[in-house]
């Protein structure tokens, strides 16, 4: 069995997989597809809104917008806590559009991945001011919470050796994506033996 790093950068990374079965190379590339934890919004409070755009297109903006994970968060975090996020345009008399780096966190650590994700563009006396939770989850419950925007397993020339392509939604470094899929995956096989070991 091998792992080889073919091409790595801060938006992707391929590897070859050789001398490991296709079941297990397929189930970690669903693991980093969407069996990684990442942040992303879960619910909005919206506090105050004169824009166009009604609230629930509001919300479902603020939930695609990537949000800043790192490795240690996944392995020390509880999916049950939130992070709060806040925004609060205040009145201009000009236009100009709200971005995801208006948002303030409780966490420095717990951010949009850019500040120029366009969430609303406000009107001369327009306004926005909203509360946003963020929380772990996986993309298994909502695609918001999808690690990768990709994760492909190609075949090459050579017998059981494939290609594992992974790229990331910003939230989380590609590297380790697929670290923390392959611990997920080992602790998912160990529960499904002790799970069988019980039913013998």
């Amino acid at each position: 069995m091998s792992l080889e790093i073919i091409n790595e950068n801060e938006q992707k990374i391929s590897l070859k997989i050789k001398g490991v079965p296709l079941q297990y190379t397929n189930a970690l590339r669903r693991i980093c597809l969407n069996g990684v934890p990442i942040f992303a919004i879960e619910n909005v409070d919206i506090l105050e809104n004169s824009s166009v755009l009604a609230d629930e297109g509001i919300a479902h903006r603020l939930g695609l917008i990537p949000i800043t994970t790192d490795i240690e968060s996944i392995k020390q975090g509880n999916e049950a806590d939130r992070i709060m996020l806040t925004l609060d345009s205040g009145i201009s008399e000009e236009t100009r559009t709200v971005l995801s780096g208006d948002l303030k966190s409780q966490d420095k650590n717990v951010v949009p991945v850019s500040e120029n994700i366009p969430i609303v563009t406000l009107a001369p006396s327009q306004s926005l001011k909203i509360e946003a939770n963020v929380r772990l989850g996986r993309g298994t419950e909502h695609a918001k919470w999808n690690s990768s925007n990709i994760a492909t397993l190609t075949e090459t020339d050579n017998d059981d050796e494939r290609i594992l392509t992974v790229e990331t939604t910003g939230a989380l470094n590609p590297k380790h994506i697929v670290l923390a899929g392959i611990e997920e995956l080992s602790n998912r096989l160990t529960e499904f033996k002790t799970i069988i070991s019980e039913i013998k």
